[in-house]
């Protein structure tokens, strides 16, 4: 490459030869230089605004408008994660309400220690404080024990209403199976089977158990159940006859006083009459009967059994 030089006045131009290295020598001056120039501008007009105050103030107005923007959208993304959070603590507490209920009834109904077992008050938990252990929960650590004591809540409770309905329909086979004796006071003065009549000596088939006692005392139902039968029948006198719904049925007879009707539904242990001699009777007493599947069964082994 050939550089031609142009001199003032009247002297001759002279050309100056410039190799492949020269070229490039030049024009990495030439980028230098103009580096230079662009940084010095920069600088310049940096120097220029912090000597200017309206200039300044309008960099700094614009940065803080993107500070508060950035601090909007982290409170922002924070409130969201509160509430979230919030959200399921709520689900979570009312779970444990329900549970606390739950673990109640069948505190209740399996019978147990109210204060063994009290849903109101944290068991007792204890231990050394091994200060060497001791770590601080971080936020990914808290939200994951939050989360997997929901699951573990949500995994109890179908469970303990599975145990709620087995103790339920325990119960309630407990409360229709007879049990135990129809009077609260009161011998029993006759078994069933084959015994001389009480009125005319003979040998005959007694289908129940009579209790003898004080006339009015309390006849109670020995199992729940609905009243199919309250009312006079020939030879029972003033009868109660009490359905339990498993196939067995039981008899009140001779009483003095009917205190339910036909229809009403009874629980176990309520009173349904009191104690007479109406009927074929030679005195205060009831007889007492257990019907299954139709048939008369020995009312003993019903009066033997407590539940």
């Amino acid at each position: 490459m050939e550089i031609i030089l142009l001199p003032d006045g009247k002297r001759a131009h002279r050309r100056v030869h410039v190799g492949r290295w020269g070229i490039r020598g030049l024009m990495a001056l030439a980028m230098v230089m103009a580096g230079l120039l662009v940084y010095g501008s920069v600088q310049y007009g940096i120097q220029l605004a912090w000597e200017q105050p309206d200039l300044r103030a309008m960099l700094w107005k614009r940065e803080a408008v993107q500070q508060r923007a950035a601090v909007s959208q982290a409170v922002r993304v924070a409130e969201e994660n509160m509430d979230a959070l919030a959200l399921n603590l709520g689900r979570l507490q009312s779970r444990i309400i329900r549970l606390d209920a739950l673990g109640r009834r069948l505190v209740e109904m399996a019978d147990l220690d109210p204060q063994e077992f009290n849903f109101q008050r944290a068991p007792g938990l204890g231990g050394p404080d091994e200060r060497s252990v001791v770590q601080t929960n971080a936020v990914p650590d808290f939200l994951a024990s939050l989360r997997l004591l929901e699951r573990q809540c949500e995994d109890r409770n179908p469970k303990l209403e599975a145990l709620e309905n087995l103790l339920m329909n325990r119960k309630l086979e407990s409360e229709i199976e007879p049990a135990g004796r129809p009077v609260l006071k009161g011998w029993l003065s006759s078994f069933y089977g084959y015994r001389s009549d009480p009125i005319t000596g003979k040998r005959v088939f007694h289908d129940g158990i009579d209790f003898a006692g004080r006339r009015n005392s309390d006849v109670v139902a020995v199992a729940s159940g609905v009243v199919t039968f309250a009312d006079n029948k020939s030879g029972y006198g003033k009868l109660v006859e009490i359905s339990h719904g498993n196939d067995h049925l039981t008899r009140y007879a001779h009483n003095n006083a009917v205190v339910v009707k036909k229809g009403d539904t009874v629980k176990k242990g309520q009173l349904i009459a009191k104690m007479g001699s109406s009927g074929r009777s030679t005195g205060p007493h009831v007889h007492f009967e257990v019907i299954k599947d139709g048939k008369q069964t020995n009312p003993i082994s019903y009066i033997r059994t407590t539940r």
